[in-house]
């Protein structure tokens, strides 16, 4: 896990708004369209809960947990040309060494502004975590992803279901206060599940290429310096998209939506070529 409590202001309006849709899909709009106590009712708030519970769990994991930070012991291979580890700058034939740092860093490791320190398979810095997402995190916040967009379009759906069968009756002795929270909720979750729904398409699309944010980037501009020399461009790291889900997601295919960390080395996991 990672260092200790942190006050952010984004964390704090992530966890508002999840304790608000959570509140109102329950109490409003599961217990007007179906009724809370009833079959129908306790089903989808069971069903819901879970969802939530799961978002929450992997999003606190996400916040808390060390994304990954580069050994003090860490030490290149500069004498074994085969080891992966191995590894120089694009510019120049030195190794990669990060002068923040004061330390080499291993192939795929980059150094966060934000964090002051380098990262394993770096990603991004998300403010929604107050963290890096990395190499031990990164499993954690795809699988959060998941659950939010789940959650959302199936709050989504609650929301409009309950509005369609309001009756005129129902409406009248609503009052205002139940057309605000009716009005906050939609403002909230529309943006909301097209955001996430974006958001976890293209980390599947990085997955699946065995690609970082940063190394995309990367890529657009390797590609092409490669087709302006007349060559093609080809990820290093992509071994096939099966085995570059398991290198994310872990070998065994139920615990792709848990947080379960795999026992591979995580040099393993980072630095692998294809070959």
């Amino acid at each position: 896990m990672k260092q200790g409590f942190r006050f952010s202001l984004s964390v704090t309006v992530v966890v508002l708004a999840i304790c608000y849709i959570y509140l109102t899909t329950i109490f409003i709009y599961i217990d007007r369209w179906f009724g809370l106590m009833t079959s129908p009712g306790i089903m989808n708030a069971v069903v819901f809960t879970g969802v939530a519970a799961m978002c929450v769990f992997n999003y606190t994991v996400a916040v808390f947990m060390d994304p990954g930070k580069v050994p003090s012991t860490y030490m290149p291979d500069i004498e074994d040309s085969d080891n992966p580890v191995h590894e120089i700058k694009r510019k120049g034939g030195d190794l990669r060494y990060c002068q923040k740092c004061t330390r080499y860093k291993p192939p795929r490791a980059h150094h966060c502004r934000v964090c002051k320190r380098c990262v394993l398979r770096m990603d991004h810095h998300c403010i929604w975590i107050n963290n890096c997402v990395g190499h031990a995190n990164y499993k954690v916040f795809f699988i959060f992803v998941v659950y939010a967009v789940i959650a959302c379009i199936y709050a989504l759906v609650l929301l409009v279901g309950s509005l369609a069968i309001d009756s005129e009756e129902d409406e009248q002795e609503s009052g205002s206060s139940l057309r605000t929270a009716y009005v906050i909720s939609g403002l909230l979750l529309v943006p909301l599940s097209v955001a996430l729904s974006v958001l976890l398409g293209w980390h599947i699309y990085l997955v699946l290429q065995n690609k970082t944010t940063i190394e995309y980037h990367e890529g657009v501009r390797a590609m092409w310096l490669a087709e302006k020399g007349g060559n093609v461009y080809s990820h290093p790291y992509d071994l096939g998209a099966y085995e570059n889900l398991v290198t994310v997601l872990g070998p065994n295919i139920f615990t792709w939506v848990s947080q379960h960390v795999g026992e591979k080395d995580p040099f393993f996991i980072t630095c692998t070529k294809k070959t």
